[in-house]
C-alpha cells in the first residue's frame, strides 16, 4: 500500500495524477497547504500500518517530523520526499530524501517531474508520450519557463487546473493520459479556457491601476490586494512595472502573501524566507504573518497607488529624439540623449547632475525614486511649446 502527500497546486497534485496511474487502488492521495502537511505527517506515523510506503512530494516537513521520519525509516519503515526548491536541499542528507533543483543538463525540476523519472526508473509505471508531455507542461508552468518559451499551453492547464475542482481534474488527466497517444485539451475546455482568458484580461486591467511602490530591505516592491489569478497578475505586472524588483500580492482573506518577479537577479524566496516562508526564485510564498503584515499593510496603507504610462501617444514616446516626458504629483522630468554615450534628465527645467548608460537605466531611476509616469501628448505638446515661447523670449 501507498500513500501520497503532496501540494494542493498544479505541480502538487501532478504528482497524484502520476501516483494513480501508477498504483491505482493501490495508493490513498491526500493534497495539503504547506501549513496542512505536518499535521497529516503526525498522523500517518501514529496510525497508518508500518508496511504502507509513504511518498511526500512538493513540500518538506518541519525540524521535528524530519526526526521522527528519520526513526519511522531507521526502523525499516518505507518513506520517500521528492523535492525542488532550495529551502529543502538539507533532505539530501538522508537515504530517504531526494532534493534537485535543477538536472544535469541545468533544467529546472519540478515535484511532478521528480516524481515522474522515479516512477519511470523504479520500474513503476510505464512511460508514455501522453504523460511525458503533461509533466513537461507541469514543470515548465511550475518553474516559470512556460512564459520564457511561450509556451500556452502549459498556461493553460494551469487555468484549467482552478476552473474544475481537483477531483474533476484529476479524472479528466487520468482518463486522458491512459487513452491518448498525445496530451491534448477537449473542444469543452478549450472553450471555457478562452473566456477565462478574457476575464483575467479585464482583471488584471482593474488591477493595475491599484499597485503601490514601496522600498523594502533595498529592495523596490510593487504590492497589490487580489484573491485571484496570482501568477498571471505577478507575472503582467512585472512586465508593466519593470522598474521594481518584485511584486508582493496580498491575500487578505486567505492570510497569505504572495511574491512574483521577472529578473533573474532576484530570489523572491529569499524574501519569503525572512517571514518564514519560501519557495521558487521567481515565485514564492508565506503566511501572513505581524510581521508581514506590518510590512506590507500598515506601512503602505496609506500611500497612492502609481499612475500607469501612457498607452496611446504619437508624439510623447519612450527614446523619442524629442525626449520623453515624465511627471509625478508635483514635479516634471524630460529624459533624452544628450550624446553617444549619456542619457539625461531635466527635473522641473533643471538639468540633474547624474547621467545615464541606456534609456532604460534613466526610466528606472525616475520612477524608482520619484514614481513618475509617462505623460499624454497633449501634456507633451504644452510642455514643447512653453519651452519654445521662454526661449524666444530669452532672444
Amino acid at each position: 500500500m501507498y500513500k501520497l502527500l503532496s501540494h494542493n497546486d498544479l505541480d502538487g497534485v501532478g504528482c497524484g495524477i502520476l501516483a494513480k496511474l501508477a498504483f491505482g487502488e493501490q495508493v490513498k492521495v491526500r493534497y495539503n497547504s504547506v501549513s496542512g502537511l505536518d499535521r497529516e505527517v503526525e498522523w500517518f506515523l501514529e496510525n497508518d500500518h508500518k508496511d504502507t510506503f509513504l511518498i511526500i512530494t512538493d513540500l518538506s516537513v518541519n525540524e521535528e517530523n524530519e526526526k521522527r521520519l528519520d526513526a519511522f525509516y531507521q526502523a525499516e519503515g518505507k518513506v520517500q520526499l521528492l523535492d525542488h526548491h532550495k529551502t529543502a536541499l538539507h533532505f539530501n542528507e538522508y537515504e530517504w530524501g531526494h532534493v534537485l533543483v535543477e538536472d544535469d543538463e541545468g533544467k529546472l525540476t519540478s515535484a511532478t517531474s521528480l516524481l515522474y523519472e522515479y516512477l519511470v526508473t523504479h520500474q513503476l509505471m510505464e512511460p508514455s508520450n501522453a504523460t511525458a508531455e503533461f509533466v513537461e507542461l507541469v514543470r515548465q508552468y511550475d518553474t516559470w519557463e512556460w512564459e520564457k518559451n511561450d509556451n500556452q499551453q502549459a498556461h493553460r492547464l494551469n487555468a484549467l487546473f482552478f476552473l474544475v475542482s481537483i477531483e474533476e481534474f484529476e479524472e479528466k488527466m487520468i482518463n486522458r493520459l491512459k487513452t491518448s497517444n498525445h496530451f491534448h485539451f477537449d473542444e469543452f475546455e478549450m472553450k471555457i479556457l478562452d473566456m477565462e482568458e478574457d476575464k483575467i484580461e479585464r482583471y488584471i486591467r482593474r488591477k493595475r491601476r491599484e499597485i503601490v511602490q514601496t522600498q523594502v530591505d533595498g529592495y523596490f516592491a510593487g504590492i497589490i490586494y487580489a484573491e485571484s489569478y496570482h501568477s498571471e497578475l505577478g507575472n503582467e505586472l512585472g512586465k508593466e512595472y519593470p522598474h521594481l524588483d518584485y511584486i508582493v500580492i496580498l491575500n487578505i482573506g486567505g492570510k497569505r502573501v504572495g511574491f512574483r518577479t521577472i529578473h533573474d537577479h532576484i530570489d523572491v524566496s529569499e524574501v519569503a524566507g525572512h517571514f518564514g516562508g519560501g519557495g521558487h526564485a521567481k515565485a514564492s510564498g508565506c503566511s501572513l504573518s505581524n510581521e508581514a503584515y506590518k510590512r506590507f499593510v500598515v506601512e503602505t496603507f496609506h500611500l497612492e497607488p502609481l499612475r500607469e504610462d501612457a498607452k496611446r501617444n504619437r508624439y510623447n514616446l519612450k527614446h523619442s529624439l524629442f525626449g520623453s516626458l515624465y511627471k509625478n504629483q508635483e514635479e516634471t522630468f524630460l529624459l533624452y540623449q544628450e550624446n553617444d554615450r549619456d542619457w539625461v534628465i531635466e527635473k522641473n527645467k533643471t538639468k540633474m547632475e547624474r547621467t545615464f548608460t541606456s534609456f532604460e537605466e534613466g526610466e528606472s531611476f525616475l520612477k524608482r525614486n520619484y514614481a513618475a509616469w509617462l505623460v499624454r501628448d497633449d501634456t507633451f505638446v504644452s510642455y514643447l511649446m512653453e519651452e519654445v515661447r521662454r526661449k524666444n523670449k530669452q532672444v
